[in-house]
C-alpha cells in the first residue's frame, strides 16, 4: 500500500477515538462532569467543556490533517496527562490495559507530529 495512503488511514484509525470521545463528552457534559468529579479533578464542568472540545477539535484536525502537527502533540500530551490522572491503579488489570493503551497512543501521535499528515491532507494543499 502506498505511504500516503498508510498515513491517511493512521491518522483516521488514531483520530476516531478522539473525535467520538470528544463528541460523547460534549454531548454529556453533566455525566462527564460527574465523573470528572468522582476522581477528583477540579472545576469539573469547565474541565468537561475543555477535555471535550480538545479531544473532539483536535481530533477532527489529525483526521483532515489539519494543523495536524499542532494537534498531535497536543493529544499526545493530553493522553499522557490522562494516563497519569485515571489510570494509574496498577491493582485494577483494566486501568493497566488503559494506561498502556494511551502511552500507544500518544506514541503514535508524537510520530505523527515527528513525520507530518502525509500528501493527502488539508496540511500539505498549503502550499
Amino acid at each position: 500500500m502506498p505511504k500516503n495512503l498508510l498515513v491517511l488511514l493512521g491518522r483516521i484509525l488514531i483520530a476516531v477515538i478522539f473525535v467520538s470521545s470528544g463528541f460523547g463528552k460534549l454531548t454529556d457534559i453533566a455525566g462527564t462532569a460527574g465523573y470528572f468529579g468522582s476522581i477528583g479533578l477540579p472545576m469539573p464542568t469547565a474541565t468537561s467543556w475543555i477535555v471535550g472540545l480538545l479531544e473532539f477539535l483536535a481530533g477532527l484536525a489529525v483526521l483532515f490533517g489539519l494543523w495536524t502537527r499542532i494537534a498531535a502533540v497536543a493529544l499526545a500530551a493530553f493522553t499522557i496527562g490522562a494516563a497519569l490522572v485515571a489510570h494509574l491503579d496498577f491493582a485494577d488489570q483494566m486501568q493497566v490495559i488503559n494506561l498502556m493503551k494511551n502511552l500507544a497512543m500518544a506514541g503514535g501521535l508524537l510520530i505523527l507530529a515527528a513525520h507530518g499528515p502525509g500528501a493527502i491532507s488539508v496540511d500539505s494543499r498549503g502550499g
